[in-house]
């Protein structure tokens, strides 16, 4: 197997790990044991925990902004950007009742080595600005209504979908979040 293959194997299994247990949930012995792989061999492909971390980060910041890319190419409308991301969240939770990653990684924030953080604050900045943007845009054109600026709404909106994300895993409930999802929307006029 090449050595892009193994590493991309060990970061799948990172971010399933990650997204159900924890950052400070998982160990490289867990890794190995779901791949079948020695700890020597995780090691090699990232040298420490906090590689991995950083490493897992970054390519799911890539995929994110990519998810973002795919709602604006698909439609320029406002409210159904805002649904569409929206439904990332939703998407996660029923992905075998994970939560987002970075929701995660922020609940170990303090615990985290330094790049990793800053990869956890990019990811909210990007997402914050692309919402802020949607927002912005959607007043302009009159799609959507809210007071005080969009960037504060943007804030607000990830907020909610994060802390929506916690409760609905709690009760083992996608409509709880749903219904949460569907009245921070609406606070915007989406």
């Amino acid at each position: 197997m090449k050595h892009g293959a193994t590493a991309e194997r060990i970061l799948d299994a990172a971010q399933r790990l990650v997204q159900s247990r924890g950052f400070n949930g998982f160990s490289y012995a867990d890794i190995a044991e779901e791949l079948g792989l020695r700890k020597a061999s995780l090691h090699y492909h990232f040298e420490s925990k906090d590689v991995l971390g950083r490493a897992l980060m970054a390519r799911y910041r890539e995929r994110f902004r990519a998810a973002l890319a795919a709602i604006e190419g698909a439609t320029s409308d406002a409210r159904e950007r805002l649904r569409r991301y929206a439904k990332l969240y939703l998407s996660v939770l029923r992905n075998e009742d994970r939560m987002c990653l970075c929701g995660m990684l922020a609940a170990d924030f303090t615990t985290l080595a330094r790049p990793v953080r800053d990869e956890v604050r990019r990811f909210f900045d990007d997402n914050e600005a692309w919402l802020a943007r949607v927002l912005e845009t959607g007043r302009k054109a009159g799609r959507l209504a809210f007071k005080g600026p969009a960037a504060a709404e943007a804030v607000m909106l990830v907020s909610g979908l994060e802390g929506a994300m916690l409760v609905a895993r709690s009760t083992r409930g996608a409509r709880r979040f749903e219904e949460t999802a569907r009245r921070l929307l609406a606070s915007v006029g989406a």
